[in-house]
């Protein structure tokens, strides 16, 4: 049974056999909003709402989660126990791409083929985060963002190193970014989820089509950013102008608008 949310609607979309209800809300090029764990929480849909607001069909699927239910540590930790041993996520692959991709792949077509323009633009959060990347395999995903990549999950080189992409599909998102297709990626710097290498890898096979925010979260830092602070356009945005993670959100907001609005 489809969960209600304010401001948006709500329908069931069928891929390979697979339906999972989709969110949506505004009208423009398709942007496509992956939620990170627990759900689809309020900050979550605030900020697909501002996404929205600013010229986007936003459409939200539901991957995981009760929609509408506010973060708990209680909660985030019993979905991301459900997601470890989800075959969809494989969430400890470093060099493998989540099989749920080909559903997200299948929707973007989808979103593309029914509001036309250049493309899709899409973020993935957390556990999602890395999806995005995985979606320029299709030559739709013309704007991707990685928010707080975090997969593989792992305290290892190779983990921390990891983009959680097969070998084929890095060979076709390096030759998309060499082609002009540029690749946003957001972390806090102390973040043990999305460590600092991931980073560094993304520069390495991306050169300068990765575009990296990397906001302060030291200790002592000018904006009081808390060292744990994860979430860099939901849960830990402080919407005033002249913070880092508005100052992040409006970039992603003009990203998207370069990307996807035709001249």
């Amino acid at each position: 049974m489809s969960v209600p949310i304010d401001g948006f609607t709500v329908a069931s979309m069928t891929f390979d056999g697979v339906a999972r209800d989709v969110y949506r809300r505004g009208s423009g090029p398709a942007v496509i909003v992956m939620h990170e764990i627990p759900g689809i929480t309020p900050t979550v849909a605030r900020f697909a709402h501002i996404v929205a607001d600013a010229g986007f069909s936003v459409l939200v699927p539901n991957l995981f989660g009760t929609p509408g239910r506010a973060m708990s540590m209680p909660y985030a930790a019993g979905q991301l126990a459900r997601a470890c041993v989800n075959r969809e996520f494989a969430v400890f692959a470093a060099n493998g791409t989540s099989p749920i991709i080909s559903w997200l792949r299948a929707l973007c077509a989808a979103a593309h083929a029914e509001r036309g323009g250049p493309g899709v633009g899409a973020i993935g959060m957390c556990i999602t985060g890395n999806f995005a990347l995985a979606l320029m395999v299709d030559d739709s995903m013309m704007a991707p963002v990685l928010s707080q990549p975090s997969l593989p999950i792992g305290l290892s080189r190779c983990a921390k190193r990891g983009l959680h992409l097969s070998d084929g599909d890095l060979v076709t998102v390096k030759r998309r970014a060499a082609a002009g297709v540029p690749v946003i990626g957001m972390r806090f710097t102390h973040d043990f989820m999305c460590p600092p290498e991931r980073f560094e890898r993304l520069r390495e096979e991306l050169g300068d089509a990765f575009e990296a925010i990397e906001i302060d979260s030291s200790p002592g830092n000018p904006h009081g950013i808390p060292r744990q602070a994860h979430s860099v356009v939901t849960h830990d945005l402080v919407d005033e102008a002249g913070h880092p993670t508005r100052i992040a959100l409006d970039r992603v907001l003009a990203f998207f608008g370069e990307r996807l609005r035709p001249g």
